[in-house]
């Protein structure tokens, strides 16, 4: 379980407050209007943006005192966080070796997890050489290497047609659904969240609230998120 006890971030005249759960191998959209905090609450639950006060606890032992390197869990951006000069097989290969020197074992963990996503032919590319869904399939495939117990992902497929957007989110869905993990995805497009997510958590008005069943909290959205929603 994740728990975000009483915590605040505070940037400038900025201040987010959350008190919640998130169950184990639970599916979480992260929404709300552009600019309410819901990349920087990612952000402090990965360690790269600090808390005012309060705790963030994984299975019960705290992690908000721990570099982001070491906290259990994985976090995907809209870039992927590739890099452009290395090929395909190096950029996944980061998940498990930032040095890039690896085993024999570690080499074969590589292409299973780029077969996984589909990518296998395509180790020798660089990021500018895929098209934008193959480019979400390296993102994931990396994600699948590290095997984290905790998903956070920051919108990763925004930029992708409904189709390839669709593909990504069932491949998520794939990589959760065999890895346990417990994931957290920002979207700001309902489709998403009703298509992957059990709990939607909704973020407005500085406030993250506790996740609520997606269906019946996007049936009747509490005023912000209608707002945002239109």
């Amino acid at each position: 379980m994740l728990e975000l006890d009483g915590i605040e971030i505070t940037q400038g005249s900025f201040r987010l407050a959350a008190d919640l759960r998130v169950p184990q191998g639970a599916r979480v959209a992260v929404m709300g209007p552009s600019g309410a905090g819901k990349s920087t609450l990612l952000g402090a639950i990965a360690g790269f943006v600090p808390l005012a006060r309060g705790e963030i606890r994984w299975q019960g032992a705290r992690i908000d005192g721990l570099d982001p390197a070491r906290r259990p869990l994985s976090l995907l951006f809209q870039d992927h966080n590739l890099l452009p000069h290395l090929s395909v097989f190096d950029n996944v290969a980061l998940g498990v070796s930032p040095g890039l020197r690896l085993n024999p074992g570690q080499r074969a963990a590589v292409m299973q997890a780029l077969r996984d996503t589909g990518l296998d032919g395509l180790e020798a590319r660089r990021p500018g050489q895929l098209s934008g869904g193959q480019i979400g399939r390296a993102g994931l495939a990396r994600v699948l290497l590290r095997a984290r117990p905790l998903l956070l992902l920051d919108e990763p497929f925004a930029a992708l047609g409904p189709a390839l957007k669709a593909q990504m989110l069932d491949l998520v869905g794939r990589i959760v659904a065999q890895t346990g993990a417990t994931l957290l995805m920002i979207t700001h497009d309902p489709a998403d969240a009703r298509r992957l997510c059990d709990l939607t958590l909704v973020v407005a008005d500085g406030i993250a609230a506790p996740p609520a069943p997606t269906a019946a909290l996007l049936a009747d959205p509490p005023p912000a998120l209608a707002a945002y929603l239109g």
